[in-house]
Parts: C-alpha cells; structure tokens; sequence
C-alpha cells in the first residue's frame, strides 16, 4: 500500500520531503507534481522500479523517458549538451518543456531511445518538485503519469490513490494538477526543433 503524503504546493515540509527522497533512494515508485502534470518516478539506477513503471503504464520498450532534473549541471552530466542547446535551456526552465538530447554514458543503456541514444530531459517549475530534487541531489527518472487507454494524466491525487495505492510505494499530493503537455524540443544537426506545441511557449523558435 503506497504511503500518502500531503505537501503543501508552495511551501513544502521539509520532513515530509526527505521521507520522499529517502523513499526513492530505497527502490521506491512514486507519484509526484510538475509543472504540467502528475508524473511517475523512480530512482534512475531502480531497474525493478523502472519495470514497475511499465508495467503500470503498459509501456514498451521504445517509450521514450525522461530525465527531472534540478538544474542545468545535472542536465549537462547527462547528456551531450552544445553551447546553443545550453543557452537555449538556460533561457526556457525551470518550465514546461522537455529537451531531447543525446545521452552521456552516466544514462544507463536501458533509459536511453534503443536507436537514437537520447534522452529527454526536464526542468520542471513547481516548487514540491524542486525541493525533491534539491534533497535526492540527482535526477528522477520519469515518465507522464497516463494510464493505459487514457489521453491524459490523472489531476486528482485522490483518483490517482483510488486506482494505484496498492501499486505504488508513494503518492505525493499537492492538490490538482491539470494536464497540459510539455512542449518538445529536440536537438537535430540544423539545430533546435519543436516536434510537440505544449504548455510552454518559446518566441524565439517560432
């Protein structure tokens, strides 16, 4: 039975953030807020976690995840990162949008596109969020929290316990979350693409 935490969407507690972050550490699946959505997550090194993930999500192994990260250091740990690609995130996050970058070797093999070697990456703006990254000190390894057959991801953290408390570790609830995609942005060889229009907006690439 997943544990339930309610943590205040402005100003989280901090107890209650490194129970989290210690749940995570030890193997945990959590649900948790963006900035767009709830998400699902796990420690990045958790392969049992990361099955978990997709088996509540009936994903293949073609899905493409994503890396939550707290910052531009820890992005550019994790991924092959130009001086455009990192002048055009430093100018979009914290925000909605997801970057898809070519992956370093500290991602392991099974996180990465099997054939492009990418991984997308995000800056998520919520503060819950934030100070979960901030206590973990590294990455979340994520994924959008849509069930298998719906179009979007559950806004209520009440619905979400309803239907996974028996399959998850942790649900983190930090009121209504309404669903609203991120904006994709992928790097090529001509540089910087919008493949998905989303909640965040970038003038610079229109």
């Amino acid at each position: 039975m997943a544990q339930y935490f309610t943590i205040h969407p402005e100003n989280p507690q901090p107890r209650l953030i490194r129970q989290a972050a210690a749940i995570v550490q030890k193997g945990g699946v959590i649900v948790y807020p963006t900035d767009s959505s709830y998400a699902i997550g796990c420690h990045l090194g958790d392969k049992q976690a990361l099955d978990k993930i997709r088996r509540i999500r009936q994903l293949d192994d073609k899905h493409n995840f994503t890396l939550v990260c707290k910052d531009l250091a820890q992005v550019s740990t994790f991924t092959k990162i130009g001086n455009d690609a990192y002048r055009l995130i430093k100018a979009l996050t914290p925000g909605p949008f997801t970057f898809i970058l070519n992956a370093t070797r500290e991602v392991p093999r099974r996180l990465q596109h099997p054939k492009r070697k990418t991984i997308g990456v995000r800056i998520p703006d919520h503060p819950v969020l934030q100070a979960l990254l901030q206590e973990l000190d590294e990455p979340l390894f994520s994924s959008t929290l849509i069930l298998p057959g719906e179009q979007q991801s559950l806004s209520d953290p009440y619905e979400i316990r309803q239907k996974l408390e028996r399959e998850l570790d942790l649900i983190i609830d930090a009121g209504i979350v309404d669903y609203a995609p991120t904006t994709i942005i992928v790097f090529t060889d001509h540089g910087p693409e919008i493949v998905r229009q989303g909640k965040g907006v970038a003038p610079m690439l229109a």
